[in-house]
């Protein structure tokens, strides 16, 4: 019996008995389904991470402070007790919180830490409030992106680095507040910034909004508004106004690249050798790998549980072929006498448990993501409108595809014992079965 033949002849086999090739299949699509339904979950939330984390910033570049002193409060650390001042305390950025400042000669020690190669110093600049017309004033921070980050933009597009006009994004939640009919209706207005200086002075620049950014998981700009470079040089003049070249030039972070190609154990070396000289580095990797492990640990959990369900359904197929290598004997002992090797008859009962496993993964899978797509949908619109660009349950072709083969070798191996059987039995014998 040629291989197609075989195939076509498995293929014939499973269908013989349909009432028990249904409650077969039920019991692997039951895993087959679970099993997509999980790993769609994992994909989605990963992906969704993935994306944000272009707009967290680079892989290879930290965010390095001054490491705390007693009279400074580091990002995380509670507000609540009494502090020593510190005249080189200044705004994290986050309202409330100050770090200790990096200085020129700062910037100048970290750059020469082995495996710095760039360092970007962050400047903070903290505007009163932002105003459109004659409208409400509202408070505003600042927000700036470093090469390597992005912003997601609802409508508009991202400040122009380049241009020498002032430009403004601002975040979704400040186009009512400031009076606009909607998002569309911001692009091209102008806006209104005042900061003040060292000499209590008050500054109004005035800018156009060029983009609307939407609020991400870990979006790089936060509930803040973003400049590009003439707008920000134009604040930061206005803010240092009154103050020596000394005393403007604090930074709150600084930004340092590495190489794109260190590995981990190079990177906690340059953290070491940032720590010995008073500073703490910071990666993206450090701030979303606790976010990352605890949602791989759930997504793991829920595939043992599948995992757990196929192998249920593996024992239906042990119990659907031994029943069919029971009816089939005398069929056997023919094919046997009629010249069909053991090998061949183990080939077709094996064959018969894969195509079992094939169907019911394939119906599970195709299932599963016509469901996975519905809830995505449904929760999109709902429970989680906050989180834009989040797809809950999304599908991976390649991922589809390896549940369906990984099924397949599962019901192929649960399949090994009852087609061994068959390619064992005694034509005589067989024949003679009644």
């Amino acid at each position: 019996m040629r291989t197609s033949d075989l195939i076509a002849s498995a293929v014939s086999n499973t269908f013989r008995s349909k009432t028990r090739m249904i409650l077969t299949i039920l019991a692997i699509f039951v895993g087959a389904f679970t099993l997509t339904l999980t790993s769609g979950l994992g994909t989605g939330i990963n992906n969704y991470i993935d994306d944000t984390v272009s707009g967290v910033g680079a892989s290879d570049a930290m965010t390095v402070t001054k490491s705390s002193e007693s009279g400074t409060l580091a990002p995380g650390q509670p507000s609540t007790e009494p502090r020593e001042y510190d005249p080189n305390a200044v705004s994290s950025g986050i309202p409330g919180m100050t770090v200790s400042a990096l200085t020129p000669d700062d910037v100048e020690t970290i750059k020469s830490i082995d495996g710095v190669l760039q360092v970007d110093p962050v400047r903070t600049i903290t505007p009163d409030y932002i105003q459109a017309g004659d409208g409400t004033r509202l408070v505003a921070s600042i927000g700036s992106l470093i090469p390597g980050q992005s912003a997601v933009f609802a409508v508009g597009t991202e400040p122009d680095a380049d241009s020498d006009s002032f430009e403004v994004a601002l975040p979704a939640a400040y186009v009512e507040p400031l009076g606009f009919a909607d998002q569309d209706d911001a692009i091209g207005q102008s806006v209104t910034i005042a900061i003040t200086d060292a000499d209590r002075t008050s500054h109004t620049v005035e800018a156009t909004i060029v983009g609307i950014t939407e609020e991400g998981l870990a979006s790089a700009t936060g509930s803040s508004i973003l400049v590009n470079t003439s707008l920000d040089d134009a604040l930061f003049d206005a803010q240092s106004t009154g103050l020596s070249a000394e005393q403007a030039d604090l930074y709150a972070s600084a930004t340092v690249w590495f190489d794109p190609d260190a590995s981990d154990e190079e990177i906690a070396t340059l953290k070491e050798s940032l720590a010995d000289e008073g500073y703490t580095g910071t990666t993206i990797a450090d701030q979303l790998g606790m976010v990352t492990t605890v949602i791989d640990g759930i997504v793991l959990v829920l595939n043992a549980f599948a995992i757990i369900a196929l192998l249920a359904a593996a024992f239906g197929i042990v119990n659907t072929l031994y029943m069919s290598v029971q009816e089939r004997t005398r069929e056997i002992g023919l094919m046997k006498a009629m010249g069909m090797g053991s090998g061949r008859v183990f080939t077709l009962f094996s064959l018969e448990a894969a195509f079992l496993g094939f169907l019911g993964s394939a119906i599970g899978a195709g299932i599963a993501m016509l469901a996975g797509t519905a809830i995505s949908s449904a929760l999109a619109e709902g429970f989680l409108a906050d989180l834009p660009g989040l797809t809950l349950i999304a599908f991976d072709p390649a991922s589809i595809g390896a549940i369906i083969v990984l099924v397949m070798v599962i019901a192929f191996l649960a399949g090994t014992l009852p087609a061994a059987r068959a390619a064992k039995a005694d034509p005589v014998e067989s024949l003679r079965y009644e």
